[in-house]
């Protein structure tokens, strides 16, 4: 069979199938080609999901004339000239195939108007790269593209897409997390003449915070925590969910590197290394993130869709996410999330000082008149004294000054069902689950004794050979000094073996061997593993949780107070091992809405 070149319509149809899976990548390529254009506003128009329809206008620089046709033809493209440009890569697109791709399966019209010309000029395209003679048009500075009937000319392409509701509901998602990535931008989203949304630019934080609020409802501000990050030449910064808002799927979680939306395996695993221990089983984080780094150490030329990466230093960069995110996490504290929406009224927290304040108020008394009906079975004053007998003299009711009031967590008042501890601030109340509060100090306890004294080693009597490849057996060898500064003992005796000497001894009755394998695998996978330290922490929190205060065991107000000021101070004092909750606020005006106070 002689070999023959293609045309070029099919050669364009071909690579369509790496670019336009669906509607959604139409639009992900059109709104980074508005992103490069430094457009301050973009106008998106849907009408069947995206089938019949798709339709992008923005207000940037516009395209010239002359380049028109070269802008529909393939590896035809303004953001690279060499190879020293594509390794360091500023600008969305690169690759010169996304609106060749999408003319040879669509009818497409592309009309543009720079700032220095009279007019606009549309062309119209087939995939063919022919004809494509520029008409005047009256459009504004600015360019749009207008894509109908998509895969008209490829029935077998069509029958692939889902729903008309499927295929808008994977526009609209793409829409929000590509607006989450300008917020200098204004988007306007429309689906069969319908608005969808309107977002406009978001220039301060509080903007940008009612941007995501849209877009990701205002739960998720009120529950997540503002991250600022620099180290090593990179930075963090974003919006990370507290470990108790969390998520059964992973559909609020939002990369961004250097402003590209990505989904990147190295990511996902330093995340999910950060939220391990105060994450609750099954459950998933939720985060808006955004990573700055100079554009050398990043490949972004790895796959056709552009939503993976490759880092050059992969270790640097997962070790900085874990570093930054746990760091975040930790130093989170009591009254650190304080509410955004129902602040205290100046009124009112002037009434609860005046009233925190009053200590030394001469105690409240009054004369009780004679009972006019003695056929009551207990008279008043015997109903004052009868509640009075409920609190013992010897234990009155504990004053407490302004400065204590002030507590975070407040001043401990009951302890209900021997379970909870009831708590009095200056705005509201707080209830504890004392076993899950003490059980995550007595944790970081125990952890940071762990941590800061030698790792004690206990030799094995029998030593253990583990086999392995004759990679992992080198790799192995590299990292002795790792294995032993956490109570390992290990020397390659042979080609693909190695011999474990002596264990951590708060590991001693473990699988060593099945720990071993696990933690070079995660080495070569990940470029790190925190699989013996997840080890030690499992075992230390059943510890904690074993020797923490147990339900039905009643406290004293002193130990109730000792245990709340351990809380303020205790990294993730908010969760226990298990990801659970150690305490829920009530404020004063969700006290008022539940007897319709001020209705």
């Amino acid at each position: 069979m002689r070999i023959r070149s293609l045309p070029t319509q099919l050669v364009n149809q071909i690579a369509a199938g790496e670019v336009v899976e669906r509607p959604a990548s139409i639009v992900k390529e059109l709104l980074e080609n508005c992103f490069d254009a430094d457009s301050r506003e973009i106008r998106i128009d849907i009408e069947q999901g995206g089938i019949k329809l798709i339709r992008v206008r923005d207000d940037g620089c516009g395209i010239d004339k002359e380049d028109l046709a070269l802008a529909l033809s393939r590896h035809a493209t303004s953001k690279i000239a060499t190879l020293k440009d594509l390794e360091q890569v500023n600008s969305m697109g690169f690759r010169g195939e996304a609106l060749p791709s999408m003319s040879s399966v669509s009818r497409l019209t592309l009309i543009s108007r720079i700032a220095e010309s009279d007019c606009a000029w549309s062309v119209k395209a087939d995939g063919s790269e022919a004809n494509l003679d520029p008409q005047p048009d009256p459009h504004p500075e600015g360019t749009t593209v207008e894509i109908r009937d998509l895969f008209y000319n490829t029935p077998a392409r069509r029958k692939f897409l889902k729903t008309e509701k499927t295929e808008f509901s994977h526009i609209e998602t793409l829409v929000k997390r590509m607006a989450l990535s300008r917020f200098d931008t204004h988007f306007v989203f429309n689906h069969n003449q319908r608005e969808v949304f309107n977002l406009r630019s978001a220039e301060t934080l509080v903007e940008q915070e009612q941007r995501i609020a849209k877009i990701f409802g205002s739960a998720f501000i009120e529950n997540a925590v503002r991250i600022d990050f620099e180290s090593s030449g990179l930075t963090l910064s974003g919006w990370v969910g507290l470990p108790t808002f969390s998520r059964s799927q992973q559909d609020m979680q939002y990369f961004y590197v250097n402003g590209r939306l990505i989904r990147d395996k190295l990511v996902s695993h330093a995340v999910r290394q950060a939220y391990r221990d105060v994450l609750y089983h099954g459950r998933h984080s939720v985060f808006v993130l955004y990573l700055q780094l100079d554009p050398t150490l990043v490949d972004v030329n790895a796959h056709p869709a552009k939503l993976e990466v490759r880092f050059r230093d992969s270790r640097l960069v997962h070790d900085f996410l874990f570093s930054a995110l746990h760091r975040c996490l930790a130093d989170v504290r009591p009254g650190d999330q304080e509410s955004r929406d129902d602040p205290v009224s100046v009124l009112e927290q002037s009434v609860s000082d005046s009233l925190i304040s009053a200590p030394s108020m001469k105690p409240f008394s009054y004369s009780v008149p004679e009972p006019r009906q003695t056929s009551l079975p207990l008279a008043v004053e015997e109903e004052i004294q009868a509640y009075a007998k409920l609190y013992p003299s010897e234990t009155p009711p504990q004053a407490y000054s302004k400065e204590e009031a002030n507590y975070p967590l407040g001043f401990a008042i009951a302890h209900l069902h021997d379970v909870f501890i009831l708590s009095e601030t200056a705005t509201g109340i707080i209830l504890v689950d004392a076993h899950a509060a003490h059980e995550r100090v007595t944790y970081e306890r125990l952890k940071q004794q762990y941590q800061e004294s030698a790792i004690p080693c206990q030799p094995l009597l029998l030593p253990i050979t583990v086999r392995v490849s004759e990679a992992e057996a080198e790799l192995a060898e590299q990292l002795e000094d790792f294995f032993k500064s956490l109570g390992f003992e290990l020397n390659r005796t042979g080609l693909e073996s190695i011999v474990v000497r002596s264990t951590s001894a708060i590991l001693a009755n473990t699988d060593v061997e099945v720990l071993i394998k696990d933690v070079l695998a995660d080495v070569v996978q990940h470029g790190s593993s925190q699989r013996l330290q997840d080890k030690s922490n499992e075992i230390l929190a059943t510890m904690a949780c074993h020797g923490s205060v147990r339900a039905n065991r009643r406290l004293t107000v002193e130990e109730m107070n000792a245990l709340l000021r351990d809380i303020e101070t205790t990294e993730r004092g908010g969760q226990c091992n298990h990801g659970r909750p150690t305490w829920i606020e009530l404020s004063v005006q969700d006290l008022d809405k539940f007897f319709l106070r001020g209705q």
